[in-house]
């Protein structure tokens, strides 16, 4: 990189939120953020006609800063459920923005980050990328095998944070990720434990369709016939059950919160149901380490433990006693979003990666 500062701005759009990280290399100099609340966006038809809001914080943001727009030396976003690609740094193109403009991309805000950041590049003459999208699948052929014909299970997980922690993992170590055999489990409201063969995630649980073990708002994988039974039992709408395994579930419908910290209150007061349903979800996790560790044949570098759920010290401990004679254990808490979609801009801004083409 030598004596170049490149400047670079990352969006990245949450359901209720917006943050935004501008970087001199890999330094922070600004961060903001700003919450909606569920009652405005209520207001909106879509995902879609959320753009102009978000995309005027960022603008203001900057602004207020007295940061100039040709200061920028590139911009990258967050970037939801488009086709599935490989891992790495992708150049918005006219194909990936209309993707994110369409279809099960607009199920969550996360790709207004890749429409607001090509926006901003096209008006700016600057390239504009998204890194490692929830569909980054490079998964192994036998990993995709079901027992029914007509389905074979996919990769969605939480790829971007995944694949930044066991970069971080390996730079901390002197070690080449390209080199290494990984587990990383991401645990947040959703959970997806992913297996990392020599720089490609070769299998993961699909925590959007209710794969893995469950979580904070997610079912996890169910018993069939059990599931079969409550589709035809009337009881609930096709759309009643997706919101129960996708964000009604787990802790929350066990428990009545999604919020671990609650819940470890409760066990400090003597909660023996709250104990359960925690050591139940760390056991769940565990069981799909050690299925990660299987598709690794066994050999494992090491386990890394991130996302929200990993500042709680009792649940690590839960899931570190089930583990750690598979591999070193590290745990990374919290994710890193923004300084995750910089360094996948950087790398190429670089020249240490090549920049990749979507739809190509």
């Amino acid at each position: 990189m030598g004596d170049r500062i490149l400047r670079i701005l990352a969006v990245n759009p949450g359901s209720t939120s917006t943050k935004i990280g501008l970087y001199e290399n890999e330094r922070c100099i600004l961060e903001k953020s700003i919450r909606y609340n569920r009652s405005n966006l209520e207001g909106f038809a879509g995902i879609l006609e959320q753009k102009a809001m978000r995309k005027t914080f960022v603008m203001d943001s900057l602004e207020e800063a007295g940061i100039p727009l040709n200061s920028l030396n590139a911009v990258v976003g967050r970037c939801g459920m488009v086709k599935s690609v490989e891992s790495g740094t992708y150049l918005i193109n006219d194909k990936l923005l209309h993707d994110l403009s369409h279809g099960e991309a607009l199920q969550h805000a996360s790709s207004l980050g890749g429409i607001i950041a090509y926006e901003l590049g096209r008006s700016l003459s600057i390239p504009a990328y998204v890194v490692d999208p929830v569909t980054v699948d490079e998964m192994i052929p036998v990993a995709r095998v079901t027992g029914i014909k007509d389905i074979a299970r996919r990769s969605i997980f939480h790829a971007l944070n995944s694949r930044f922690v066991a970069k971080r993992f390996c730079r901390e170590r002197q070690r080449k990720y390209e080199e290494c055999h990984l587990i990383v489990a991401h645990l947040g409201g959703g959970i997806t434990v992913s297996a990392h063969l020599r720089g490609k995630t070769i299998d993961v649980n699909d925590g959007s369709a209710g794969e893995g073990p469950f979580s904070p708002e997610r079912t996890g994988g169910l018993p069939v016939s059990a599931i079969i039974n409550l589709c035809f039992s009337g009881l609930y709408t096709k759309e009643q059950l997706l919101a129960l395994v996708m964000s009604n579930g787990g802790m929350q419908m066990l428990l009545g919160t999604n919020d671990l910290r609650e819940v470890e209150r409760r066990i400090d007061d003597g909660d023996d149901e709250a104990l359960l349903v925690v050591e139940a979800m760390a056991y769940q996790v565990a069981k799909q380490i050690g299925a990660m560790a299987a598709a690794l044949e066994g050999n494992v570098d090491g386990i890394v433990l991130t996302g929200g759920l990993a500042y709680s010290q009792r649940f690590i401990q839960l899931i570190r006693q089930r583990v750690e004679k598979m591999g070193p254990v590290t745990v990374y808490p919290g994710e890193d979003e923004l300084q995750a979609m910089v360094e996948g801009a950087l790398a190429v801004l670089t020249e240490q990666e090549q920049v990749k083409h979507y739809g190509t």
